[in-house]
């Protein structure tokens, strides 16, 4: 068998959830280099993030399919690697084996480096990125990150070899030859299908574990001291700004790329596939505002916010009414209601909306929850969520009175059933009693998928949210 004939071509793989493509940022090798199992070949930038790309097979680099700012499909060709003259191993490869047997996982969880056909089916990736030190205190806030900018126009796809191809050195630290001035982005994790089922049966994050394997290998036990130890931070990449560009005409031309595209794709699908009802009720929130007045009062180096409060009225609502949180199964034609409420808070960013999540947030205390919501949002300003934490919510709160605005009828956030949104509190005249006040009032809306419930749940759940706002009280009896 000739060379040519076992060379094995990488394919970009799938980078999560609603990813179809990427761009290529930076190649970290050059056409002739030699590679080993797990080395980070290209950086690439998706919608939700900039990552570093590792081959899962080990050998010489025939091909670079792809230049720098050049936009790849998932599934095509992005890397051709023949194997060594003579059958000698790359350095290194043989310390990537002691728990990564059954492939490594690197980066992209779930898709491995067992060298199967290239017809294998393979399974769904997913992303994780490296931890930082959690040196920085969260800070409180409610919205938040910054948009991608394409590097330049396409190039012929094919065997495109970038100059100054330098490849980092062992552990993510710069290659002699880096640029100054270029920062050296944190390496991906690499997790075996053991590791993976470990922190699966013992509830582990995977994404806020610091792996103490050769580059950043999460072992067993590590898996086992992230049960006594708090989880770390992930750190991600924020993305540069999108450039609008001036057309001869004086027209604004602004491209339709990274977060923003994701952004209106997913908000077209949503209004196509969601027969979406708003109803809405103007509540007293003058009892909700006394009630964190005097929370705030008691625990003055805990502040709780009123986001964290209408989350907290949020999940009792959603306990009364599990049929919200849920979603439509379009091709199994069925709704599925979602045993945990992995809450989803809107966040307006410079890059656009983001929805991080926090998953199982009935879990959480409203102490809990105010400190998650401080540093989640805190966190999606500054882009260094990873993409799991835009991924998965099962129900939206969005507090559109930050704008200064009463009311909205906002796009459900697909492939969720659901979304309460809050206007903005204000004085108004208010009958208490039998007399005219003047109280803190603002606005409630639910939008919600008529095919998963009627009128009467969703009536159901936003009077007794309302009822909470205006009598707090309730929230106790209801637990």
């Amino acid at each position: 068998m000739t060379t040519v004939e076992r060379t094995q071509v990488f394919l970009l793989p799938d980078l999560g959830e609603g990813l179809s493509e990427a761009e290529i940022v930076e190649w970290r090798v050059a056409v002739g280099d030699v590679v080993t199992v797990d080395q980070s070949v290209v950086e690439v930038e998706t919608a939700k993030a900039v990552v570093d790309v590792p081959c899962p097979y080990a050998g010489r680099v025939v091909t670079l399919h792809g230049a720098a700012g050049e936009v790849r499909p998932v599934g095509q060709p992005l890397i051709t690697i023949a194997p060594l003259d003579g059958g000698d191993e790359p350095a290194g490869h043989a310390t990537y084996r002691e728990e990564e047997r059954a492939g490594s996982g690197n980066v992209l969880i779930g898709y491995g480096t067992g060298h199967g056909g290239a017809t294998r089916r393979r399974r769904r990736p997913r992303l994780t990125l490296a931890p930082e030190p959690a040196d920085t205190a969260p800070t409180d806030g409610a919205a938040a990150t910054g948009g991608a900018a394409p590097t330049g126009g396409a190039a012929p796809t094919g065997g495109v070899a970038p100059t100054g191809g330098a490849r980092p050195a062992a552990g993510g630290s710069p290659a002699a030859g880096d640029a100054p001035g270029h920062p050296v982005r944190p390496t991906a994790l690499v997790i075996s299908p053991i590791v993976r089922r470990l922190a699966r049966e013992r509830g582990v994050d995977l994404n806020a574990v610091r792996g103490s394997g050769p580059g950043g290998v999460i072992r067993r036990a590590d898996v086992e001291a992230a049960l006594t130890v708090p989880a770390a931070r992930l750190a991600a990449v924020p993305d540069a700004p999108v450039a609008p560009v001036p057309t001869s005409d004086g027209d604004v031309i602004v491209p339709l790329t990274g977060v923003r595209k994701v952004i209106a794709d997913k908000l077209s699908r949503s209004r196509r596939e969601i027969p979406e009802v708003t109803i809405w009720v103007d509540v007293d929130a003058t009892g909700l505002l006394e009630t964190r007045a005097a929370i705030n009062a008691a625990t003055p180096d805990a502040p709780v916010s009123i986001l964290a409060l209408l989350a907290r009225i949020c999940l009792s609502g959603l306990r009364r009414f599990p049929q919200l949180n849920a979603r439509v199964d379009t091709e199994a034609q069925r709704i599925v209601q979602s045993a945990g409420v992995h809450l989803g808070i809107a966040a307006q960013t410079d890059r656009g909306l983001l929805v991080p999540v926090l998953r199982d947030a009935q879990r959480l205390t409203t102490a809990e929850l105010a400190a998650e919501l401080a540093a989640t949002t805190a966190a999606a300003r500054a882009g260094s969520l990873p993409p799991a934490r835009l991924t998965g919510g099962t129900f939206t709160l969005n507090n559109y009175g930050v704008f200064g605005v009463d009311g909205s009828t906002p796009i459900i956030n697909h492939p969720e059933a659901a979304l309460l949104g809050i206007g903005r509190i204000v004085d108004k005249p208010w009958v208490v009693d039998g007399q005219l006040a003047v109280r803190k009032v603002t606005q409630l809306s639910l939008t919600f998928d008529h095919r998963v419930c009627d009128g009467g749940v969703a009536g159901g759940f936003l009077r007794h949210v309302a009822d909470c706002v205006e009598r707090p009280a309730l929230l106790i009896a209801a637990v």
